[in-house]
């Protein structure tokens, strides 16, 4: 018979829970006697470790795999999950009735495609990103494209604009290509695999949408969810592995309700959300609780916490960008400098590629520069010559600067960048006006544009460019300004 501290044992060598920490100190280094002296393993002692674990691999492999749920679990974790799902669950707007619910007498009818694409955007949205910041967005978005075939029509600078604000544009432009592909095939497609054939949808979307909207009984795993399971089951392998991520969709494929897919799934996700919380678990209102191991453990050791599950998995370095960005105005008359009430200058943007990072949005004039490059004069050299090359803007020959100023610095965080930006503010009066930039349009090589000050405020911009236009605009509600000095020219000599 195998006791718990064996079993507890053999799961610690297998790589499935960590060892418990001493009491008295710091847990024991890897390579470290007990007396604290370091010690290098030798090929032998490698060796043996490597048995042991292999060994303990093989016992709890022949233990009828004991990661998987019993079919009592099963059955238990349905009905608690469900029932608690029935009568906790966020009021949200892209939830309805599931399909066939209602009374006996007068059932619930769904358009099943329609609840498809209802699902698909929403939880394209809420791919990294909060609940509440997620409703709005998908309000705004459902009033301007509230069935997949108006999306179909839309344009990229559209969605672009409408998805302003929430990151990862690449889901939106995703979303507009999936939904013109669908629409041109004339069948939204109903299961898993077929959904997994459209350009942007994954595992987790075509596991939602399947599920939620066509009752197939297949699994969903995000964050939330993983979190789950890996308490359940107490499983402290590296989350982000293949091997670990293929284990979690089998257990929760294990789950799932067969009568009621969609609904567990959203249980699921939903306990995660809000009980089972990455910091802060709520194990005593938790309808699983009694099938936790996490918890369980807890409960048996003060050394062990529910919240080491899953293991935390260090992120990757961030990379440092900087830039010189240049609000650039154009001003009609010199005495419009200051003036905001968008009729006599234009604010130049300037769109970003198809492809990549931020892709085909609109921006300010911006420059990638070295940081020992950052300072002032350097990066007023590099936005001259970007203007120069750009839109033939020559300064001192055929525009002229009515005011140019530094505004300050702002940080912009992306998943794996983290952009540091000096902001300045150049308003230019043209030799021959706006026409002078037009004439130059089909020649260049970037796709740009003018816009008054009424129109930017409206525009869907991104939150790290609508951000530095809000810096500009206080740097001048502030009212302290310097012209540039004037350099008297050089008399030439009678001699």
């Amino acid at each position: 018979m195998i006791t718990f501290s064996f079993y507890f044992h053999l799961l610690h060598l297998a790589g499935r829970i960590p060892l418990p920490i001493s009491k008295a100190s710091e847990p024991i280094k890897a390579n470290q006697s007990l007396t604290g002296n370091k010690k290098q393993p030798t090929r032998r002692s490698m060796a043996a470790q490597k048995r042991r674990k292999s060994a303990a691999v093989a016992i709890l492999n022949d233990t009828d795999d004991i990661e998987d749920f019993s079919k009592s679990e099963t059955l238990a974790i349905r009905s608690s999950l469900l029932r608690w799902y029935d009568e906790n669950s966020r009021d949200l707007p892209w939830r309805t009735p599931s399909v066939g619910a209602g009374s006996l007498l007068t059932p619930v009818k769904v358009d099943e495609e329609q609840r498809a694409y209802v699902v698909w955007v929403s939880e394209v949205m809420l791919q990294q990103t909060r609940v509440p910041t997620v409703m709005g967005y998908f309000n705004r978005w459902m009033e301007k494209w509230p069935t997949i075939r108006d999306l179909s029509s839309a344009s990229l600078e559209e969605v672009n604009e409408m998805w302003a604000g929430l990151g990862y544009y690449r889901r939106a432009r995703f979303l507009l290509e999936g939904a013109k592909s669908i629409v041109d095939e004339g069948k939204f497609p109903r299961s898993a695999s077929e959904l997994r054939c459209v350009k942007g949808i994954g595992d987790y979307t075509a596991g939602a949408i399947a599920s939620i909207a066509f009752n197939e009984v297949v699994p969903v795993v995000d964050g939330n969810v993983v979190r789950v399971i890996t308490r359940l089951r107490t499983i402290s392998a590296n989350p982000k592995e293949a091997g670990t991520v293929k284990l979690i969709w089998k257990l929760t494929r294990q789950l799932v309700d067969p009568s009621r897919p969609g609904d567990f799934n959203q249980a699921l996700m939903e306990l995660g959300a809000t009980l089972c919380s990455s910091t802060n678990p709520s194990c005593s209102k938790c309808p699983v609780s009694d099938h936790c191991q996490a918890f369980l453990l807890s409960k048996k050791s003060q050394k062990l916490k529910v919240t080491d599950y899953p293991t935390k998995v260090a992120k990757n370095k961030q990379r440092h960008d900087f830039a010189a960005v240049s609000v650039v105005e154009i001003a009609e008359f010199d005495d419009q400098i200051l003036n905001d009430n968008g009729q006599k200058h234009v604010f130049l943007l300037v769109k970003r590629p198809e492809n990549g990072l931020l892709a085909g949005l609109w921006e300010f004039p911006s420059v990638i520069m070295d940081e020992g490059s950052m300072n002032q004069c350097m990066r007023r050299k590099e936005i001259d010559k970007y203007l120069k090359k750009s839109f033939k803007l020559d300064i001192g020959e055929n525009c002229k600067v009515m005011l140019r100023q530094d505004v300050g610095e702002y940080v912009h965080v992306f998943t794996h960048i983290r952009l540091q930006m000096y902001v300045e503010l150049l308003v230019l009066t043209l030799k021959e006006g706006l026409t002078q930039l037009n004439s130059d349009e089909d020649r260049s090589e970037i796709t740009w544009k003018c816009v008054d000050g009424s129109s930017i405020r409206k525009m869907g911009l991104s939150s790290g460019v609508r951000k530095v236009y809000n810096m500009t605009q206080d740097f001048k509600e502030q009212g302290v300004f310097q012209k540039p000095r004037k350099v008297p020219r050089k008399r030439r000599s009678n001699n």
